[in-house]
């Protein structure tokens, strides 16, 4: 088979070609660049493999683009980089590897394409493209990997609990790539995933999250979390989120499994959102009822407060998985603690003071909070889950149209604590703190305008019924 065709939208692959012919030696394109050709997927990165040195290459292929292009050399690695527009091309000799038991880090020496190939993950990885004069754009494919993109299966080349116990990050990413692109992992590979299971605890854990992040990116996410279920890797890194799994019951009382509905509301969010971080708070939003679970026999099973205690537990799981400590963490614990409001007011009446109060709570977030809560909108009962989207339509818009009249969505009351001070004659006191609190709840509730003549008017009558005299 040849791609021959398929490669001609990519001129440098030419002068890949050109420096091979004069340097003396062979090269391929490799790895997910090919496989991602076939599927019509597209690919900014391209993995070339010298029968020589990967560097030699790029230094002659730059020479022959011009004397612009920059080489970026990894001499530790033995590889080179060359960015081609978009494209980001990487030089590497064949290389052939052996692994210690207690690492993922193999010794490398000089290998032959076969040792190349045999050292990649998964056969739809290891297929490689010939960039040599005479064979340009033939397919070599050792390992059948084209017949697994057919059959859409994710399969080792060679054994997989040697494949998986030498790099045990390859488990994460045999799932990465299912979920992905909507494959099945190869009977026998997946059983070497479950008994290889605790060899994932070498990996480190930003590698592993890096992974989980780009599972969490996917089409439909709760495919890879159930494959990280049941192959008993979730229990590892993340067992907050298998504690959700199962359902209790108590005379007769059972309450609903809050892993897969977790999975439902993920994939929910996804239609709407390719946000890395909402699809998070999605995950955790309900991440505290195992610890808030209780049952009574009057009003059968409740979860009382677990947006507040999933709220703290937020860092927590950030800090141990290594995600980020910044903005994000802090969007996503806003959201898990706020996730509840919109729903409680969708089933109650709605006042003007309630909607400020959230509007202002959730400020630049209300849509993705929104977002969030619509999509834990789920029940078997289609009937349940129209009322439920009728009453929050309700809410969604008169959220909008409270923001268009209030612009409550950066508030700050007009009434500083300076102002108050100035106006009293104080210094900083705990008076000046009850009555700013004072004029807040009065513009939250509606009392008061967030104008500054209204505003200031009630700052005044608030500081002479605490014996304040206007200076």
């Amino acid at each position: 088979m040849n791609f021959k065709e398929q490669l001609t939208p990519y001129p440098v692959l030419e002068k890949v070609v050109a420096a091979a012919k004069e340097l003396g030696v062979e090269a391929y394109i490799i790895g997910g660049f090919v496989r991602d050709l076939i599927l019509k997927r597209n690919s900014k990165d391209i993995d070339i493999v010298s029968i020589g040195s990967g560097i030699e290459l790029a230094e002659m292929v730059a020479n022959r683009l011009g004397p612009d292009v920059h080489v970026s050399v990894f001499k530790n690695f033995g590889t080179a980089q060359i960015r081609q527009g978009d494209l980001e091309i990487e030089f590497v000799g064949a290389r052939k590897e052996s692994y210690r038991s207690d690492s993922r880090k193999p010794a490398v020496e000089d290998g032959t394409l076969a040792d190349d190939q045999n050292r990649r993950d998964f056969t739809i990885n290891a297929m490689g493209i010939s960039l040599n004069a005479g064979t340009f754009g033939e397919l070599v494919d050792p390992f059948e990997g084209m017949s697994d993109l057919r059959k859409r299966i994710i399969r080792t080349p060679l054994d997989p609990e040697i494949t998986f116990s030498d790099d045990p990050l390859r488990m994460m990413r045999a799932i990465r790539f299912a979920s992905q692109l909507n494959f099945d992992i190869e009977p026998d590979t997946f059983d070497a995933i479950t008994k290889m299971k605790e060899r994932i605890s070498i990996v480190s854990m930003e590698r592993i999250s890096d992974e989980l992040n780009k599972i969490i990116l996917s089409k439909t996410p709760s495919y890879g979390f159930k494959l990280l279920y049941h192959a008993g890797l979730l229990a590892i890194i993340f067992p907050e989120l298998v504690e959700l799994q199962g359902v209790e019951h108590i005379e007769g009382k059972g309450h609903k499994d809050n892993f897969y509905h977790t999975l439902q509301v993920l994939d929910n969010v996804c239609q709407v959102s390719d946000d890395l971080w909402l699809r998070w708070a999605a995950i955790l939003h309900d991440i505290a009822k195992p610890a808030t679970k209780k049952f009574d026999k009057r009003n059968g099973w409740s979860f009382h407060n677990h947006e507040e205690v999933g709220a703290r537990m937020v860092p927590v799981i950030f800090r141990r998985m290594k995600l980020p400590l910044n903005e994000k963490m802090r969007f996503v614990k806003k959201l898990v603690r706020l996730h509840l409001r919109p729903i409680v007011l969708s089933k109650e009446e709605i006042t003007d003071s309630a909607m400020r109060r959230l509007l202002v709570e959730a400020g630049e977030d209300i849509e993705a909070l929104m977002n969030l809560c619509r999509a834990d909108i789920t029940s078997k009962n289609p009937e349940k889950v129209r009322r439920f989207i009728s009453n929050f339509n309700l809410v969604e818009q008169k959220l909008k149209d409270l923001e268009e009249r209030d612009k409550l969505r950066n508030f700050q009351p007009v009434i500083t604590g300076e102002m108050i001070m100035e106006a009293f004659g104080l210094k900083p006191a705990r008076e000046v703190g009850i009555i700013k609190e004072a004029v807040r709840e009065a513009i939250l509730e509606g009392i008061v305008p967030n104008e500054y003549g209204p505003a200031f008017e009630f700052m005044i009558g608030e500081g002479e019924k605490m014996g304040l005299k206007r200076v």
